[in-house]
């Protein structure tokens, strides 16, 4: 089943794109990928004789691949043309289904957006904060800051006095 998987894959992947790559999956299946198109075919055995399911889906960025998108049991038996025929409609459905268009899909937080309301005027931004002339230097240290550190210098002094500071040392 193997060898005829390979050939039938190796003919699909010549049909549908130029730059592809055709190799076997664990389960025992052919993958073709079109890296150029960002697409991936897979061909795996079924439990009938002379079928396949026949799986397509994206590729994503940094070359892994997306779940399969559409997934048909198709006859080995058919010519490869009507195979390849197959194969144009789910990458169509595969293409469509990733490029939902403008204003349909979620917002980058993953939730989808907010149609403004009505007769509702959008919030003005914040303004940016007003930057200090170049010859104009703010103090880094505050003067809380200066207590704090008198007052754990004093606190230093104290008790070395008291361990060191006896006659008996």
């Amino acid at each position: 089943m193997y060898a005829q998987l390979r050939e039938t894959a190796a003919e699909l992947a010549g049909i549908l794109w130029r730059e592809h790559t055709v190799y076997r999956e664990r389960g025992g299946g052919v993958v073709i990928r079109g890296e150029h198109v960002r697409r991936w075919i897979s061909l795996a055995p079924t439990g009938g004789k002379d079928q396949a399911l026949l799986r397509a889906g994206r590729i994503l960025d940094g070359g892994t691949t997306a779940p399969a998108r559409t997934e048909v049991v198709v006859d080995l038996t058919a010519p490869v043309a009507e195979l390849a025929t197959v194969c144009r409609r789910m990458l169509a459905e595969v293409a469509a289904a990733a490029d939902p268009g403008p204003g349909a899909g979620p917002s980058r937080s993953g939730r989808p957006g907010k149609a403004p309301k009505p007769g509702k005027a959008p919030k003005p931004g914040k303004a940016p904060k007003a930057r200090k002339p170049p010859g104009v230097r703010s103090r880094h240290t505050g003067a809380g800051s200066w207590v704090v550190l008198v007052l754990v210098g004093i606190a230093v002094a104290a008790w070395v006095y008291s361990v060191f500071g006896s006659p008996g040392y």
